[in-house]
C-alpha cells in the first residue's frame, strides 16, 4: 500500500546512531507531526565489515559502516520506504564525509527522495518540520508537483521572514503582484494580497484557488481559508523552474531567503534532494540588509556598489552575522571602499552557500538563484565565479513562492 494510500509516510533514517542519541525523540516528534514514521533498514550484518570496499571509504567507526549497510538496503529494495532522512552529527567530519557519498549513492541508484541533515546536541522538532513535511509532500503530492501550466485565476501568497509576496495569475500570465515588509503577519498578507488584486483587476470572490506558503503559511492559509498550504521547499524549487521555463530535466535551485537559504536538486519540476538553512542567519537576505544599513545605502543599491568592487580587497566573515559585521567595522577602518566591502558581502555568503548547503546536493546545470538576494548584482556574479558556472536568475525571482503557490493551487480549479 502506497504512502498516498495508506497516509502514512515511511522514511528511510540513514544515521550514524542518532537512535542512540538524545535528539531521536525531536526527530520522532517531528516525523509524527506530517504524519510520518522513521523505520530503520534491516541489514546483514555480515556485510558491516566489507562496506566500505564497496563505497570506496574505509572508515573506522562501525556506526558508519551500519549507515553505508542500510543505505544499500534502501537501493536494493530490502525495506521498503518512501523517502530517505540522511543524518550525522555536525561535530563529526568523517560523518560529514560518508553521509555525501551515501545521499549520492541513493540518488544515483534509486528514484527516492533524500534529505541531508547534520544534527546537534540542540537539533529540535520544530528544526526540522519543515524539512520532513517538504519530504512527505514530495511522496504524496508528486501528481500536483508535475503541473506545468497555471490555469483559471488563481493566487498564491508567501508569507517570509522578512517579506511578504502576493501574486494573481491567470491562464499562465502573472496579472497581479504584491511586495510588501513582513510586520503583523496577517496584515502583511492582507497588504499584499490587496495590492496584487488591485493590480489585476479583480475581486476576492472571482479567485478560483489560493496558495500559500512560506513561514505564515498555516496561519494566513487557514485566515483565507485557502485551497493549498504548502511548505516553502517543493513550492519555491517549482516556482523556481516556471519562471526559468527549465521545468523539463535537472536542475539546481539556491533560494537565499530572508533569514536561511535553501539549495535544491530538481528533476522535471520536482525536488529530488534538498537541504535548507545555514550555520547563521549570515547566509541571508539579513546580513545584507545590516551591510546596507552600515554602508549607508538602500538595499536595493547595494548590488551596484558590489558589481563595481572586488571581494580580494576585504576579508569577511558571513558564518555569524555578529562577526561579519565586525569584520566589515574592521575594513572600513583599514580604509576599505564600499565597492569593496560590498564585493566581499555577496562573496562572503555564496561561499559559506557552496561550503554547507551545496555539499549535500548534486550541482547540475542550469543553476537557478531566486530569493529576494537575488536582485543583488553582485550575488549573482559572486556565485558564478565561485562555481564557474553561468548562473540564471530568472525575471520576478524574488516571487518564486508566490508564484509556485499560485501555479499548484490551480490543481485545485480542475479538480
Amino acid at each position: 500500500m502506497s504512502a498516498e494510500d495508506s497516509g502514512v509516510v515511511k522514511i528511510a533514517l540513514v544515521s550514524c546512531g542518532s537512535e542512540y542519541a538524545g535528539v531521536q525523540p525531536e526527530f520522532d516528534e517531528a516525523a509524527a507531526k506530517v504524519n510520518a514514521k522513521f523505520v530503520f533498514p534491516e541489514i546483514d550484518v555480515a556485510s558491516i565489515d566489507t562496506i566500505g570496499r564497496e563505497f570506496g571509504l574505509e572508515v573506522a567507526s562501525g556506526d558508519l559502516r551500519l549507515m553505508m549497510a542500510r543505505a544499500k538496503a534502501v537501493v536494493e529494495g530490502t525495506t521498503n520506504v518512501d523517502g530517505v532522512f540522511i543524518t550525522t552529527c555536525f561535530r563529526c567530519a568523517e560523518g560529514a564525509i560518508v553521509r555525501n557519498e551515501v545521499r549520492r549513492y541513493i540518488h544515483r541508484h534509486s528514484n527516492i527522495p533524500v534529505i541531508s541533515y547534520s544534527f546537534t546536541e540542540s537539533t529540535t522538532a520544530g528544526t526540522l518540520l519543515t524539512r520532513l513535511e517538504a519530504l512527505t509532500t514530495i511522496v504524496r503530492r508528486r501528481h500536483l508537483l508535475t503541473r506545468e501550466v497555471q490555469k483559471g485565476l488563481t493566487a498564491g501568497i508567501d508569507s517570509g521572514s522578512t517579506t511578504t509576496k502576493a501574486v494573481v495569475m491567470k491562464d499562465n500570465k502573472i496579472i497581479g503582484k504584491g511586495w510588501v515588509p513582513t510586520t503583523k503577519v496577517l496584515e502583511s498578507a492582507e497588504e499584499a494580497y490587496s495590492q496584487a488584486l488591485e493590480e489585476a483587476g479583480v475581486s476576492r470572490e472571482e479567485v478560483q484557488a489560493l496558495g500559500t506558503t512560506g513561514y505564515g503559511r498555516f496561519l494566513i492559509g487557514n485566515h483565507f481559508k485557502a485551497q493549498l498550504i504548502q511548505e516553502e521547499i517543493t513550492v519555491n524549487s517549482k516556482g523556481a523552474v516556471y519562471l526559468a521555463d527549465r521545468q523539463r530535466g535537472p536542475a539546481t535551485v539556491i533560494d537565499i531567503g530572508g533569514m536561511d537559504n535553501k539549495a535544491i536538486s530538481v528533476e522535471d519540476g520536482i525536488p529530488g534532494m534538498f537541504t535548507m538553512g545555514g550555520i547563521c542567519a549570515g547566509a541571508s537576505g539579513r546580513f545584507f540588509e545590516m551591510i546596507s544599513k552600515r554602508l549607508g545605502v538602500d538595499i536595493t543599491e547595494l548590488g551596484a556598489l558590489a558589481v563595481k568592487g572586488m571581494h580580494e580587497n576585504v576579508s569577511m566573515n558571513s558564518y555569524c552575522i555578529v562577526f561579519g559585521i565586525q569584520s566589515l567595522v574592521n575594513s572600513l577602518a583599514r580604509g576599505a571602499t564600499p565597492e569593496d566591502v560590498a564585493a566581499a558581502a555577496c562573496y562572503s555568503v555564496v561561499e559559506q552557500i557552496y561550503e554547507q548547503q551545496l555539499q549535500e546536493v548534486d550541482v547540475r546545470e542550469p543553476l537557478i538563484l531566486v530569493g529576494g538576494s537575488s536582485l543583488i548584482e553582485g550575488v549573482p556574479k559572486a556565485l558564478g565565479r565561485l562555481l564557474k558556472i553561468d548562473v540564471l536568475v530568472p525575471e520576478n525571482s524574488h516571487l518564486i513562492g508566490a508564484v509556485g503557490a499560485a501555479l499548484l493551487a490551480s490543481g485545485y480549479v480542475e479538480e
